[in-house]
């Protein structure tokens, strides 16, 4: 039962630490970034250049971050910025540009399935049961991830300004808040959360130009039932994550990779406010 809690634990914080960037993009801006698979695609790239070279794997998050970052700068300054009065073009133009840079990496890394260096390796034993330390600093991360956001928010005064836009952005304006510098942070802050994830989960598994596309899918689900809100999205990734991890271990992996999706569905319609308080 221990390694079953502790696989939930874990999860949850992955799914957390990948669906935190989709989150703050679409609380602020108002819309959906469909790149952000392919900004975590990127955030694993990434890591696997830093493999490639030599450098200490710690090296990877950092420049994960930074990657992803400045090309969300990139993107929202000439593709995103003239389409916010146009919200489902916006949409449709993150879609696009997943795409592209899906090929991009494709034809500059090739298609072939790869793997990066992880920096924690081996066991820990927890309540007498071996664990991945791995996977248990990843729990430690989330909750970086998810204090550094709140702590943005609560307590510098971009937060304040991002508060505002969220609430009223007319007003805010009318106040004296650039709006506009208020949505490039933004985005690019979630562009290289959405990197870092990227980077993150890379040791457990591959990096491959597809890499993003099912991680993309399940934080879209999270982000709808935790409508914009830090505590609900943590909320949702312990309940979904933890029904993922059931249903992969005591059904089937395959119907386990559908849970997410299914039971968000399923939520909204009997509860459109998701996890979030009245």
């Amino acid at each position: 039962m221990i390694p079953l809690a502790l696989d939930i634990i874990t999860t949850a914080a992955i799914l957390f630490a990948v669906a935190s960037g989709l989150l703050i993009v679409l609380g602020v801006l108002k819309i959906v970034n469909f790149a952000h698979g392919a900004f975590l695609t990127m955030g694993g790239y990434s890591a696997l250049l830093i493999t490639q070279l030599g450098w200490s794997p710690w090296a990877a998050y950092p420049a994960a971050f930074v990657s992803g970052f400045l090309a969300g700068a990139l993107i929202e300054r000439f593709v995103i910025r003239p389409l916010y009065d146009r919200p489902l073009d916006a949409i449709l133009a993150t879609w696009g540009l997943g795409i592209i840079i899906g090929q991009v990496i494709t034809i500059v890394f090739g298609r072939e399935i790869q793997f990066v260096q992880t920096p924690i390796a081996g066991a820990a034993s927890v309540l007498g049961e071996t664990y991945s330390l791995y996977r248990l600093f990843l729990v430690g991360a989330a909750l970086v991830v998810g204090g550094g956001i709140a702590a943005l928010l609560g307590m510098t005064r971009l937060g304040l300004e991002a508060r505002a836009v969220i609430m009223n952005e007319e007003l805010a304006r009318a106040l004296g808040i650039n709006s506009s510098f208020v949505r490039l942070v933004t985005f690019c802050f979630g562009a290289g959360l959405a990197s870092l994830a990227g980077a993150l989960i890379t040791p457990l598994s591959s990096v491959d130009p597809g890499m993003g596309v099912p991680w993309l899918v399940n934080a879209f689900m999270l982000v709808l039932v935790s409508s914009v809100s830090l505590t609900s999205l943590a909320t949702a990734a312990i309940v979904l994550g933890g029904a993922q991890v059931l249903v992969s271990t005591f059904v089937s992996p395959v119907l386990g990779g559908l849970t997410i999706v299914v039971l968000a569905a399923l939520l909204l319609r009997i509860r459109p406010q998701g996890f979030a308080h009245e």
